[in-house]
């Protein structure tokens, strides 16, 4: 009886393309620098083709899944020469864009914010810096009794002067102090406390999400204007209290967005996968849920800036805004639009310029700053 011999596998297509491969770049001229190195390309090319984190030689490195040699043909030598620059360019181009750099770039692409960020930041320093350059009385009433009230525009008073005395444009600059360091910190307060309580409602969802929300739907129902109105009126209305009531009383709408962002983020498949593998809900909220959020929250949280602004001032245009000698930008324009009947035009129009400027730059920053904490748009 004949012997059954054993069956030839026959190779695969991905064997024989890795064979003719390995047998291509002998012929290139790849001579192996021991006897043992033709038997290890060849033995190694299916391994290669299978698998292609496995390197030729210690010295090659992978770029864009090829395996290149920093000695191939290209290089004889190793140094120098046209076939080096090539892979030094290969190499260069296949470093990870760091990711500070990634969102600089898609900051750079609108050019309508960099204009923004340029002016205000022209405003805030001129805000706070400006008085120290354009030196001018703004807490001493009584050294401005001999002043001319309503004075026009002139070289000793830029902007003339408003229906007290005071000079108007170091008013503005002393006013925007005011306006600008309130809004910052009651938006800061709006959004952290928007943001713990959206995604906290969001996350968590059932009973909890229903009755979080209730809570918020019976706080939108009241008018914003005038609760503020109501609260200032029943209480002093000091700094730390119009801080505090606008920062308290800011972040409703705020905690429905983030609220959306965490009911979609929590059923996605990373966050499942963590939850599976014993990961606690505060683990999937710190490293889930808020970072995959952050693009809302710095929205959001710009935006509030320019709602306490547009609070603080809409107060003191109706005359609950910061008493004297303070002042902020509302209060200016409350008193600048009760002479406008007499033609003094300079105690209304340059800060309500001022202020509109301000808000729609604070806007457009925002909507920059959206798109880059938007990974898709960001350079893979």
């Amino acid at each position: 009886m004949t012997p059954k011999l054993p069956r030839r596998r026959t190779p695969s297509p991905t064997d024989r393309a890795a064979i003719d491969a390995a047998a291509k770049r002998l012929e290139l001229g790849s001579q192996p620098s021991s006897p043992g190195d033709d038997a290890q390309e060849v033995g190694t090319a299916t391994d290669r083709a299978l698998n292609p984190a496995v390197l030729v030689r210690p010295g090659s490195m992978r770029i864009d899944s090829e395996v290149v040699d920093p000695a191939s043909p290209a290089d004889p030598e190793g140094v120098g020469g046209e076939g080096s620059n090539e892979f030094a360019a290969l190499s260069t181009s296949a470093q990870p864009v760091p990711l500070w750099r990634q969102m600089l770039e898609v900051y750079l692409q609108n050019k309508l914010a960099i204009a923004s960020t340029f002016v205000l930041l022209v405003i805030v320093l001129g805000c706070f810096v400006g008085p120290h350059l354009y030196v001018t009385n703004q807490t001493n009433a009584n050294s401005i009794l001999g002043a001319v009230d309503n004075a026009s525009p002139s070289a000793a008073h830029l902007l003339g002067t408003d229906n007290q005395g005071w000079d108007e444009l170091g008013r503005i600059m002393y006013g925007g102090e005011y306006s600008l360091t309130l809004g910052f910190f009651a938006g800061l307060i709006t959004i952290v406390i928007g943001t713990i309580y959206g995604m906290a409602s969001g996350f968590f969802g059932g009973i909890t999400d229903a009755v979080l929300m209730r809570i918020i739907d019976a706080a939108l129902a009241i008018p914003y204007l005038f609760l503020l109105v109501a609260l200032v009126s029943i209480f002093h209305n000091s700094t730390t209290f119009l801080l505090l009531v606008i920062g308290l009383t800011g972040w409703w709408g705020n905690s429905r967005i983030i609220r959306g962002d965490a009911l979609a983020i929590r059923d996605l498949e990373y966050s499942l996968a963590a939850t599976s593998m014993g990961a606690t809900k505060a683990h999937v909220i710190r490293r889930h849920v808020f970072p995959n959020s952050i693009s809302n929250v710095v929205t959001v949280g710009t935006f509030s800036i320019a709602d306490a602004i547009l609070a603080l001032s809409a107060l003191g245009f109706i005359g609950f805004g910061i008493q004297q000698p303070a002042v902020d930008w509302g209060t200016m324009m409350n008193f600048g639009t009760q002479e406008l009947i007499e033609n003094y035009w300079w105690e209304i129009y340059p800060v309500a310029v001022v202020f509109v400027v301000v808000i729609l730059c604070i806007n457009y920053i925002g909507d920059a700053l959206r798109d880059v904490f938007e990974v898709r748009l960001r350079q893979r």
